[in-house]
C-alpha cells in the first residue's frame, strides 16, 4: 500500500508538465544535507519495532536508493554538479538507514547495489519511468530531482511519526537533507 501511494504520487508529478517550485529561488546551494546521524554515539538500548516500522525502515532504504540511482544516471547524462553532489548525499542517506536495519536485525532489501536495479518490480518501473522523464531535457531532469525530493519528504514526515526516538534522529536529519536537496533543484530549475 505505501508502496503504491509513492508510485502513484510519483506518477501524478511524472504527468504535470510543470511542478510548482515550492520553496521559490532563494539563491541556497545547499547540496550536502548536514547533520547525518553519528551512528556511533547511539549506544542506548534499542526498542522493539511494530511490523510497520519495520517495513518503514525497509521502505526507505530503496527509496534512498532509488533516488541515488536516478541522480547517478542523471548525473551522467546532464554532466551538472547538482546530480553529482546530490547522489552522494543520498548514500549518505541510504548508509544511515543501512545502520537501523543493522541495528534492528532487519535485512538490507536489495540483492544488488547495481545503478538501476531493483527486485522490487514497482521501483524498477518507477526507476524506469523517471529515467525517461530525465533523458528529455535538463529541465524534465531537474524536475524529476524536485519531485523525488518531495516524495521523500512527504514518506518521511510520515514515518517518523511515533517511531523509536533513535529512528526520528535518523530520519529528521534525512529530512534536513531532503530540504537542501529540493532547494537546490529549484535553484537550478530558476537559473534555465
Amino acid at each position: 500500500m505505501k508502496k503504491q501511494i509513492l508510485i502513484t504520487t510519483v506518477a501524478i508529478a511524472l504527468a504535470s508538465t510543470t511542478l510548482s517550485a515550492r520553496w521559490g529561488h532563494h539563491g541556497h546551494h545547499g547540496y550536502h544535507s548536514r547533520g547525518h546521524y553519528n551512528q556511533s554515539t547511539n549506544q542506548t538500548a534499542q526498542a522493539t519495532l511494530t511490523q510497520e516500522q519495520k517495513e518503514n525502515l525497509t521502505f526507505m532504504y530503496q527509496e534512498e536508493k532509488l533516488a541515488r540511482d536516478v541522480y547517478i544516471t542523471l548525473g551522467k547524462l546532464w554532466n551538472q554538479r547538482v546530480f553529482t553532489n546530490i547522489q552522494r548525499s543520498e548514500q549518505r542517506h541510504m548508509n544511515s538507514v543501512k545502520y537501523l536495519l543493522n541495528r534492528y536485525n532487519l535485512p538490507v532489501p536489495v540483492l544488488s547495489d547495481d545503478i538501476g536495479v531493483f527486485e522490487n518490480e514497482e521501483l524498477q518501473e518507477l526507476y524506469n519511468q523517471l529515467i525517461a522523464k530525465g533523458k528529455s531535457s535538463l529541465k524534465d531532469a531537474l524536475e524529476v530531482g524536485v519531485t523525488i525530493e518531495e516524495v521523500d519528504i512527504a514518506d518521511l514526515e510520515a514515518k517518523t511519526e511515533g517511531a523509536p526516538s533513535d529512528i526520528q534522529r535518523v530520519f529528521k536529519n534525512l529530512l534536513r537533507g531532503s530540504y537542501n536537496h529540493l532547494r537546490a533543484f529549484n535553484t537550478n530549475l530558476g537559473r534555465l
